[in-house]
């Protein structure tokens, strides 16, 4: 038996990354193979409903499988992650010179977010201006960018236009990932000094490699060991784990969904069943 897992494809590299990890796993002994998927509902319900082993999953659509597997009285578990998916955070941001100093300025203005589906650009930082009391689309208007819609923030195209939108004066704060706040710095999308931070979320974990109680666990328990025991020293597999975006794999964990978990919850994302009732959410 072959073990097949689903991966979305949201940039040409994906191809790249999973045809190398491919060779790299059969080379070992481990028969595996990927299917790649254009938004990750899909990929959550094949996962569910048994047509993968394994699936390479957004935080949001792991909290989707959980419920999914959950009502069915069922369990899927995060088997592995990247070293690069735990304690993340996201922020708020304001232009520099902006008359915004406090989040309690925000009321009345606009925050732009990036697409519907971003945990790190809409989802965690709104959950974050929820809990000091701001009611997104009452205390303040939100300015989306549904870049990538299904891509669930992978696709940071609409993370990108709402810090552009912030810099041109089309809104008054910006939601972004730590990260990507940086990256838009070097890159010269928001150039160095041209914003400050007001807010920061709470950590929270990224991806993890979610597997289903269904599948072979010798295949499962196999691909954890190998991927785990992937060196950055190693030559042959170091320019896998740069390509992926990690400097090594860790054990699963699902201690840092919280935030997400309550985020979908305030948001009507999904339903306790892991049914999608978002609104304006249309992979």
């Amino acid at each position: 038996m072959t073990l097949l897992m689903g991966a979305v494809a949201y940039d040409p590299k994906t191809v790249t990354i999973w045809t190398g990890f491919r060779a790299w796993l059969r080379a070992r002994g481990l028969p595996f193979d990927f299917l790649l998927y254009s938004h990750y509902e899909r990929q959550v319900e094949d996962l569910l409903g048994g047509r993968l082993h394994a699936a390479w999953n957004s935080p949001l659509a792991w909290v989707r499988a959980d419920r999914m597997a959950r009502a069915a009285g069922r369990e899927v578990r995060a088997l592995v992650m990247r070293d690069t998916d735990q304690d993340l955070t996201s922020v708020v941001v304001t232009r520099h010179d902006s008359p915004v100093a406090t989040l309690a300025d925000l009321k009345g203005r606009t925050v732009a977010v990036g697409a519907v589906d971003s945990p790190q650009a809409a989802l965690l930082p709104l959950e974050t201006l929820r809990r000091t009391g701001l009611r997104p689309g009452g205390d303040f208007r939100v300015r989306r960018f549904d870049d990538g819609v299904g891509l669930h923030g992978d696709h940071v195209g609409g993370e990108r236009e709402a810090a552009r939108a912030l810099l041109a004066g089309e809104a008054d704060a910006a939601c972004l990932l730590d990260a990507n706040h940086l990256l838009f710095g070097r890159e010269g999308t928001l150039p160095p000094g041209s914003t400050r931070v007001l807010a920061q979320t709470e950590p929270y974990d990224h991806c993890n490699m979610t597997v289903a109680d269904d599948a072979p666990a010798e295949l499962t328990g196999r691909f954890g060991e190998l991927l785990l025991s992937m060196s950055f020293a190693d030559p042959e597999a170091r320019p896998l784990l740069e390509l992926e975006g990690l400097t090594a794999w860790r054990p699963g964990r699902t201690t840092g969904y919280a935030l997400l978990e309550a985020a979908v919850d305030e948001a009507g994302f999904y339903d306790p069943s892991g049914r999608v009732t978002a609104a304006e959410y249309a992979p």
